[in-house]
This record gives structure tokens, C-alpha cells and sequence, in this order.
């Protein structure tokens, strides 16, 4: 099982600017029916951008922006993004999400005795622990942290299996 996460930030800024630009042509159509003077005016705009030339700045930084845009949409649309659910070992389709995979790796880097705190990050094929420990000396600690952790792998029994890695930050100074 593999779920990537949902482009609904694209999705939703490139709505909310199309929904804006219906808007605004609506309300300056239904104020030109009523006889009012519209928010914008059609002469103006169509002027302005009659006087305009292919070689002028101004119309390439406007093509150059709306190019960038298109490609960066055009990228969010077909770059996988991070998994949301990480696969699992096993005969059934089965996931673990990322949160809960954190947090358990988390749980079992702070069981550790000594550990006063333990962060941990997920990559693609590395897991991050960084521990506080209110011990003066932090011999043999990631040792110890790094064996739960892995421990916590195996009863979990990840599909692709990261590599483990422990940093160890004392709060005491060894002075």
C-alpha cells in the first residue's frame, strides 16, 4: 500500500485565483447590464494592452511569471510527492502512516533509560533519532537507542528498511 499525499494546495490556490477572476468578470458584467459605472472598464484594459508589443519588457516578465507558474503546477501535478502511508512486510496490503511510524520509533528511542527526550525523522531510506540525555557521560547510549529502535523495525517489519541513525546530546557538560 502506497499513498501519496494529495497536490490540494495547488489545487486549491489555482481555484481560489480562477474563482476571483470569474468574480471579478461577473460583477463588472452584471454592472455594465445595470447601467453603472463597472469596477474596470472595458476600454481601458483594452487599450492599455493594445499598446502593448511583443518585444516589451513588461510582456515578458508577465509570459516569463505565467510560463514559471504553468511548470511549476505542471510539476506538482506529476512529481510523486512523500509517501503519506509507508508499506509493510506481509502478505496482506498493508500500511503504517507516517505519523504513527514516527511516533513509535519515537516512543521506543525514549524508553532508552537515560533518554530524557528523543526526536526522530523519517527520509526515504533513513531514519533520524536525535536523543537528550541529562547524563554527564553518553557512552554507549546511541548504542542502546539505536538497538531499540531497530528492535521497534523488527516488530514492525517495514518493507524498504531505513537505516538508523543516533545523535546524543547531553544537557551536562563533562567539565
Amino acid at each position: 500500500m502506497k499513498r501519496r499525499p494529495r497536490r490540494s494546495i495547488p489545487a486549491t490556490l489555482t481555484a481560489l485565483v480562477l474563482l476571483a477572476a470569474c468574480v471579478l468578470v461577473a460583477v463588472v458584467a452584471v454592472q455594465m447590464l445595470l447601467g453603472e459605472p463597472p469596477w474596470i472598464r472595458y476600454d481601458s484594459v483594452a487599450g492599455t494592452l493594445h499598446e502593448l508589443r511583443w518585444n516589451d519588457l513588461a510582456t515578458a516578465v508577465v509570459g516569463g511569471v505565467a510560463v514559471l507558474l504553468g511548470l511549476i503546477l505542471l510539476l506538482a501535478a506529476v512529481l510523486p510527492g512523500r509517501l503519506t502511508v509507508l508499506p509493510l512486510q506481509g502478505e496482506l496490503d498493508s500500511g503504517a502512516s507516517r505519523r504513527s511510524y514516527r511516533s513509535t520509533l519515537r516512543a521506543a528511542a525514549a524508553t532508552v533509560d537515560g533518554v530524557s527526550s528523543a526526536t526522530v525523522k523519517l527520509k526515504s531510506r533513513k531514519v533520524s533519532a536525535k536523543v537528550t540525555t541529562g547524563r554527564a557521560t553518553t557512552d554507549g547510549l546511541a548504542e542502546a537507542v539505536r538497538g531499540a529502535i531497530t528492535h521497534r523495525l523488527d516488530q514492525i517489519d517495514p518493507a524498504l528498511r531505513p537505516a538508523v541513525k543516533v545523535k546524543v546530546r547531553s544537557a551536562r557538560s563533562t567539565s
